[in-house]
């Protein structure tokens, strides 16, 4: 009887907020609360409820359009995961070295839910102003990073997004699939890939992937600067020369923690 009736309770309020939480794993950066309830699996009063509790404790954030996305209290504990911290702390003195060299905003970011999560970012004083912050998600198809992040995606995920759509953020932002499939296998030939006024007018970036010990690209780094001053013989050797070396930096740490996992065996 006793094993009978754990079966048949209800789900724990722990149980409802996870299932919460979990809704936004499934592929899904911005869902509206109906999609939350059913992705949760549950009735839409309780899923009102919970979600204004999450919201006002800023796990989630509600946008202007009135869909929820992941908000920075929930982020800022997800950055504490080992593989997060690691690749941020490795990359903080070559971003610096990198804002030394430039002035020009320097940002870290991957690829996450179809988006390009941002993981870190230095902005100095007389800097473009920029729209990005610490875990922000932007479009893919818009951003520097995002481009770098995209053309190297697997080709599933990267026909995924197109296919979801390009929407435009500025006249020069690319919506047309078949142009940004010929930008991104540019970027995959060149090793960079740059924007000019896509996501904010005035701003252009240059980006470069960061790869671990196998190739495969984990992230991207970028410098933002104004349009007007964007000039690639300035911005591309010291940014590629960084990527470079936070990608040794990379290999040598994931490779640490292989044979750390090989020793513990």
């Amino acid at each position: 009887m006793i094993e009978v009736a754990e079966r048949t309770r209800p789900p724990s309020v722990a149980g409802k907020v996870m299932a919460i939480l979990d809704a936004f794993a499934d592929g899904g950066v911005r869902l509206t609360l109906s999609e939350i309830c059913r992705r949760a699996g549950l009735p839409p009063a309780t899923g009102h409820r919970l979600v204004g509790e999450l919201t006002a404790g800023d796990f989630l954030e509600r946008a202007p359009d009135g869909t929820y996305h992941v908000g920075t209290r929930l982020w800022r504990i997800g950055t504490r995961a080992g593989a997060v911290t690691g690749l941020r702390e490795l990359a903080l003195p070559h971003m610096e070295d990198l804002y030394e060299a430039t002035h020009d905003n320097v940002q870290l970011a991957v690829l996450r839910d179809g988006s390009a999560l941002y993981l870190e970012r230095l902005r100095g004083t007389r800097s473009v102003p920029i729209v990005t912050h610490v875990g922000s998600a932007l479009p893919l198809h818009a951003t520097g990073v995002g481009k770098v992040l995209l053309a190297f995606a697997p080709e599933r995920e990267r026909e995924a997004v197109l296919a979801a759509g390009l929407p435009a953020l500025t006249p020069r932002t690319i919506t047309d699939p078949e142009r940004l499939r010929r930008c991104l296998a540019e970027v995959r030939r060149d090793g960079y890939a740059v924007t000019r006024d896509e996501m904010t007018i005035g701003a252009a970036s240059v980006a470069a992937p960061v790869r671990a010990a196998d190739g495969t690209v984990v992230a991207a780094l970028s410098l933002v600067a104004r349009t007007r001053s964007a000039d690639l013989r300035r911005l591309l050797p010291p940014l590629t020369t960084a990527a470079r070396a936070l990608s040794r930096d990379v290999a040598v740490h994931w490779r640490g923690d292989a044979a750390a996992r090989r020793d513990s065996a």
